[in-house]
């Protein structure tokens, strides 16, 4: 019985190892097959490239992942994930969190100053269709490594009908000229019922918009050199003429401020809808906000007032409004095959040429294209404004573009304390001062 039953247990051994290793090469095939096709970017059958994208203009999602379904659509080998940032959370931070974890995106899209932070993972673009119809070249050490993705720009957004009725006219954008000229403007908005402005809290917009304006608007020097002096620790805020110019019209802002009585709780919602239906006049934003605006008032035209810089009216950075290439995408070149790199080139291009990608730019996303061969003009009242004030020429540049992935988190709190009224004047300037100073 004893050798019976060994016999039996050896043939029964022999038989679950050759089963288990027949399981196992084709389990190993089956997983080389999965891994290749994904790695090769294999379409045969259902396999598809699946692609990821970061998205950093949270407020269009919803047609972004729209536009990713059309493309798919017309594209049925590629599959697009759009991942959107939260709103406390920097384009830079997702980015660099995605690329810690090993897992980046293919497409990136982020703010503009920080793609050089990325260049060494970016796929050189230089070669692409588009890049013959930029308006302008964006390169990065003599190559293109980033799709622009929008031109855009900001100021003061105010409802027509509310300034049309507060200067007994047809209100004129060119009349604020100054920041006295601005305060006159909000004295007479407040006599005619509405709130003369509502303040959005957000850090971003005061650290990364309203503040960099000073970078902008600076006499005789360009915003790189300026931010040079401030690294170099040569610039002193206190002294210049534009910071100080641009706050002030800031402390006017904080006097006739609808949320004065709590201004850390009023959001971008807060801000867009106040504006919208009328309660307030004016608000401080860019062209972006026209889907949230729209959220409460589809049909008064809205438009933008350059924030001044000084009390002279000949001044030319009181007449311009800050614009420039803000949000561009790059392609990863480190985690992301062959076959997804070129999906994801294919999506760019069919951005540019499509006619469903350019409807997706223009009309439902309401961005001013980057591209010349681009002719859709733009349906919606505030992104017209940016074209126009544009094509005059009455532009300053997007200071937002030239500075580093913290810098909104950082001086925009600062902006808030002094929103709020902790800290003063020379306070801010000795924070803007140390941030570049000590500037990684």
């Amino acid at each position: 019985m004893k050798k019976f039953g060994f016999a039996i247990f050896m043939l029964f051994l022999v038989l679950t190892l050759v089963v288990t290793a027949c399981g196992k090469s084709n389990d190993e095939g089956n997983d080389n097959k999965v891994n290749n096709g994904a790695a090769s970017g294999n379409t045969s059958g259902s396999e598809k490239i699946k692609i990821t994208m970061v998205n950093s203009k949270s407020e269009i999602q919803p047609q972004l992942v729209a536009a990713a379904d059309a493309f798919t659509k017309a594209n049925p080998t590629i599959s697009i994930e759009v991942l959107v940032t939260g709103g406390s959370q920097s384009p830079f931070e997702k980015v660099s969190t995605l690329y810690a974890a090993g897992t980046p995106a293919t497409l990136n899209m982020m703010d503009a100053g920080d793609i050089v932070k990325f260049k060494d993972r970016a796929v050189d673009l230089s070669n692409e269709k588009w890049v013959a119809d930029l308006a302008q070249p964006n390169q990065i050490d003599g190559k293109t490594l980033a799709f622009p993705f929008a031109i855009e720009g900001y100021g003061f957004i105010y409802n027509k009908a509310v300034l049309d009725k507060a200067v007994g006219g047809i209100f004129d954008p060119k009349t604020v000229s100054s920041t006295k000229a601005l305060e006159e403007l909000f004295q007479k908005i407040q006599s005619s019922g509405a709130a003369p402005l509502i303040i959005g809290s957000m850090d971003w917009s005061l650290g990364n918009h309203f503040l960099p304006i000073a970078y902008a608007t600076q006499s005789g020097t360009d915003v790189v050199t300026f931010l040079d002096g401030l690294k170099a620790g040569t610039v002193k805020l206190k002294d210049n003429a534009q910071f100080n110019g641009l706050m002030d019209t800031f402390d006017v802002m904080k006097k006739y401020n609808m949320g004065s009585k709590s201004p850390m709780t009023v959001t971008y919602e807060a801000s867009a809808a106040a504006v919208a239906k009328g309660e307030a006049g004016i608000t401080f934003n860019g062209n972006w906000m026209m889907p949230e605006i729209q959220k409460s008032n589809q049909t008064t035209e809205f438009g933008f007032i350059p924030v001044p810089v000084s009390n002279d009216a000949n001044d030319k950075n009181n007449h311009s409004i800050a614009i420039g290439a803000t949000k561009q995408i790059f392609i990863d070149k480190d985690k992301s095959t062959e076959q997804q790199q070129a999906a994801a080139k294919k999506f760019l291009e069919w951005l540019v040429y499509d006619p469903a990608g350019q409807d997706f730019l223009v009309n439902k996303a309401g961005v001013i294209p980057a591209f010349k061969n681009i002719t859709l003009e733009p349906k919606d009242s505030l992104p017209k404004a940016i074209k126009a004030y544009n094509n005059a020429g009455n532009a300053i540049p997007f200071g937002g573009n030239y500075v580093p992935g913290d810098h909104w988190k950082v001086l925009g709190t600062s902006m808030q304390k002094y929103l709020v009224g902790k800290e003063d004047k020379a306070a801010l300037a000795n924070d803007v001062e140390n941030y570049w100073k000590h500037l990684k």
